[in-house]
């Protein structure tokens, strides 16, 4: 039995939720609107302000399907009402992170700085030179968006110098020893 899957969904006060056969999931909120297309196994039903999911039957291929698509409608809720946001943390000497218009500019020791531009819905925010705010209402877009970021110059496994999320621990590698 599927503890996630079998939870039903509350909609709060002011999102609207359509479900359109194919198992299309429509979702408005006061921050924006998501659309989602999901598997056409499950039954999504939503009676008053109560969404539930169901299975067919209790294959693996479906009992797995039932939690996830009970989350990501959940994730589509929670987006559209409160938003999703990742920081990051820059460390190393000189390096640093600006906001120029829609541009994030990055100076990670490269010869050449680093331009990520803005996706739409996706905002970028830099805090102080070294933090880095990823918002948006998409949950899959902002992680993405965030490991996009940290990608361009992933933590030294000696110095621990890159760009982290915020709150990670980057276990250090011992140096070299002096000859005995």
């Amino acid at each position: 039995m599927s503890r996630i899957g079998e939870k039903p969904i509350a909609i709060p006060q002011g999102v609207q939720v359509d479900i359109i056969d194919d198992n299309e999931v429509i979702v408005k909120g006061p921050k924006g609107e998501l659309k989602q297309t999901l598997n056409k196994n499950m039954t999504i039903e939503k009676v008053d302000n109560v969404i539930t999911v169901k299975r067919p039957n209790n294959k693996k291929f479906n009992h797995s399907l039932h939690g996830l698509t009970r989350t990501l409608i959940y994730n589509m809720i929670e987006g559209v009402t409160k938003g999703y946001e990742k920081s990051l943390e820059i460390v190393g000497v000189g390096y640093r992170a600006s906001k120029q218009g829609n541009k994030l500019i990055l100076n990670l020791g490269y010869s050449h700085p680093i331009e990520i531009e803005e996706e739409p819905g996706i905002e970028l925010a830099v805090e102080g030179n070294n933090k880095i705010f990823v918002r948006g209402i998409d949950k899959q877009r902002v992680g993405q968006v965030a490991a996009i970021i940290k990608d361009t110059r992933r933590p030294d496994a000696y110095k621990g110098k890159g760009v982290r999320y915020s709150g990670e621990v980057v276990r250090l590698k011992e140096g070299k020893t002096g000859k005995k």
